[in-house]
This record gives structure tokens, C-alpha cells and sequence, in this order.
């Protein structure tokens, strides 16, 4: 792990997620006025692994953070490391492999959400460029519920170039435009699959829509013409996991 990586994690799940991923963590800290009725799965999961969480005022702890958005708990740790594209095709062992790519993602909140419906729908990681797109930091670990202790990142130098990579090993990408004419439902996604989706307001960039093998779109019924990009997110992850659960 990198020293630059080290960080607070805060919130009761994500620490809860923390610790249930056998992850490192160096220090605990836990608000005297926080309810014991509430905190007794985190103490018990703490003294499980002989962590004794270090107790401090509310006031110490938004101090410490920056914030208050922590809920009488948080952690010193070392945020995971990124994984190279090896190491996240790896995970795919029982069967096709089920890989996001996103395209620039910049808000924290989103990456998070995604991250958070990536677990619930059993991909495999997530792959974003290193230029213009939100870092695995602290808030996305928030919004993620923890989800990204379980969610592996690689962000790479060109994305355009690992499309190309994964095609040759024999992914198909499936883009997400609203501009598309086919619905997302009526496309097999049972295979091999890249889910690509867009940045907040712009969606997929030119050369990332032209490296996917096809696009489709979320039918929308009422007077706004899209969704936000964790949502759309949601829809898909979770059409390619019911596609593979219906498949005989």
C-alpha cells in the first residue's frame, strides 16, 4: 500500500464493510456520545479482530475529518490500491466476464452509487481513465456504503486502447445513449460483457461511442429525457445479471 493512499474512512457501514473485508486499519475512532445499542455489531466485529477503538468527542472528530458527515465513527487506513486489467479479468472465474467502464465519472456521489449497484449486480470491477475522473477517496468510499472494499478499480491511461483490448479477448461493450434506437432490454447481454457508460451531462465521448460494439438506451416515459448516470447504471448492471440468472 501507498503511504499517499492513507486516509480516513467514516460512516457505520463503510467501516463495517471495511472490516468484513479483512482489510487493514490502523487506528479506530468511536464518539463517546454515539448510542453502545447501535454500535454493538461494529464492537463486536472490533473486538473480534482485538481492534480497541480509540474514543473521542464529536467535537474531536469533525475537527479531525474536516466534516461532520461521519456519524461518530471513523477509521485511519489505507485505501485499497488500484488493480491492473489482469488482475480484475482474474475475478471472473465461473463465468463470462462482467466489467464497467466509465467514461470520465467526476462526481464522488456517483462513483459511489455505481460502485455500490457494481456489488449488488456481481460485476467483476470497474475500469476508468486516470485523466479526468473522480479518485477512490474517502466520500466515494461513503456513498459506496462500502461497497468499494469489494469493487476492484483500474484506471488506465486510454480507454479507447483497453476497449480495444478487451474486444480482442473477447468482451463485447454495450454503451449506454439515450440517443440509441435499441432498448437495453432487448439486447442478449448474457456473454462476455463491458457495461460503458458516459460522464455526468456529457455521456460517452465520440471515440469511446465508436469503440463500443453497440449502443442502447433506457426508454424514458415522462418529460425528463434522461438519468442520472448511477441510476442508468443500476438499470443495466442488473439486466445483465437477470439475463444471466434466466439463461438455462
Amino acid at each position: 500500500m501507498s503511504a499517499s493512499r492513507t486516509d480516513y474512512i467514516y460512516g457505520r457501514n463503510p467501516l463495517l464493510e471495511w472490516l468484513a473485508a479483512d482489510l487493514a486499519v490502523s487506528r479506530v475512532f468511536l464518539c463517546r456520545e454515539n448510542d453502545p445499542r447501535k454500535e454493538q455489531d461494529l464492537l463486536r466485529l472490533l473486538q473480534n479482530k482485538k481492534i480497541v477503538p480509540q474514543p473521542v468527542s464529536r467535537q474531536e472528530l469533525t475537527h479531525r475529518l474536516g466534516h461532520g458527515d461521519h456519524q461518530g465513527v471513523a477509521a485511519l487506513v489505507h485505501l485499497p490500491d488500484y488493480v491492473q486489467l489482469e488482475d480484475l479479468l482474474s475475478r471472473a472465474q465461473n463465468e463470462p466476464p462482467f466489467i464497467i467502464l466509465l467514461d470520465q465519472i467526476q462526481d464522488p456521489h456517483n462513483l459511489g452509487a455505481i460502485l455500490r449497484s457494481a456489488d449488488g449486480a456481481g460485476c467483476h470491477g470497474i475500469i476508468m481513465p486516470k485523466d479526468h475522473s473522480v479518485e477512490l477517496t474517502p466520500a466515494v468510499f461513503k456513498a459506496s456504503a462500502g461497497a468499494a472494499a469489494h469493487v476492484p478499480l483500474c484506471r488506465v491511461t486510454n480507454l479507447a486502447r483497453t476497449m480495444a483490448d478487451l474486444k480482442q479477448r473477447g468482451l463485447w461493450l454495450v454503451g449506454s445513449d439515450e440517443k440509441a434506437a435499441e432498448v437495453y432490454y432487448q439486447r442478449d447481454l448474457t456473454g462476455p460483457i463491458g457495461v460503458v457508460m458516459g460522464s455526468e451531462g456529457k455521456g460517452l465521448r465520440r471515440l469511446t461511442a465508436e469503440s463500443c460494439d453497440f449502443v442502447v438506451k433506457i426508454p424514458m416515459y415522462g418529460r425528463i429525457n434522461s438519468l442520472n448516470v448511477s441510476v442508468a447504471s443500476g438499470l443495466l448492471f442488473f439486466e445483465v445479471r437477470r439475463q444471466r440468472t434466466a439463461k438455462p
